[in-house]
């Protein structure tokens, strides 16, 4: 019997505009911390131990455009043997676009205009000027599925914060939010990996801590 294909799906580790408490959003370039850095490397050898104990074929390396989506492939895909050289990129796994948000500090947002996060959820509870919202991201990430749906073997997939909460909510069905105008995940500790097959998820590796989107 064919094998399902299994998707491999995290956020990239800390960035300096999370440990600042930034906006970070769609900015393509936004390094790792030494935190991510770490969180990159508890991941790869997280997805490497669950590997060897449940192997299958070499997964496709796939990433946003982001640097420091890139950045955090390059150290899982060490731990699994995997050539980053082979990476394929689209720009359709960015986070969400925040449009004049971008780079600003939470406390600078709130100030002006209230809560920007969602204190239970974690999610970004209005909508930036000129941004995306969550429907936005389904029509993309819904694109992006279907255009690599008929290829064969296992994805690594890394992406972001609330983008990858919506790729998930896609992929394991979760409810329309009449709010959000999505499904949506619930959040993972920042450095956590999951497995998405026939359409459920499980948590790969959990991760130690959370930062800002």
């Amino acid at each position: 019997m064919e094998q399902t294909a299994r998707f491999f799906i995290a956020r990239h580790g800390e960035t300096v505009f999370n440990a600042a408490a930034r906006m970070q959003g769609d900015h393509v370039h936004t390094p790792l911390t030494r935190a991510g850095f770490v969180q990159a490397d508890e991941m790869g050898r997280g997805l490497a131990a669950y590997l060897e104990a449940n192997p299958g074929p070499p997964p496709t390396l796939w990433a946003s455009d982001t640097g420091r989506a890139l950045q955090t492939l390059a150290v899982v895909a060490e731990h699994i043997g995997a050539d980053w050289h082979q990476t394929r990129t689209d720009a359709r796994l960015r986070e969400i676009d925040l449009a004049a948000w971008g780079g600003r500090s939470y406390a600078d947002l709130v100030a002006e205009g209230g809560q920007v996060l969602d204190p239970v959820s974690g999610l970004i509870s209005r909508t930036s000027p000129g941004g995306e919202w969550y429907d936005q991201i389904v029509v993309r990430l819904s694109d992006w599925l279907a255009d690599i749906a008929d290829e064969p073997g296992d994805r690594l997939v890394i992406m972001h914060g609330l983008s990858s909460r919506v790729l998930r909510g896609l992929m394991t069905g979760i409810p329309h939010d009449p709010v959000l105008k999505a499904g949506v995940s619930d959040g993972l500790p920042q450095g956590s990996m999951v497995m998405i097959a026939d359409g459920a998820e499980s948590v790969i590796h959990l991760g130690r801590g959370r930062s800002p989107v």
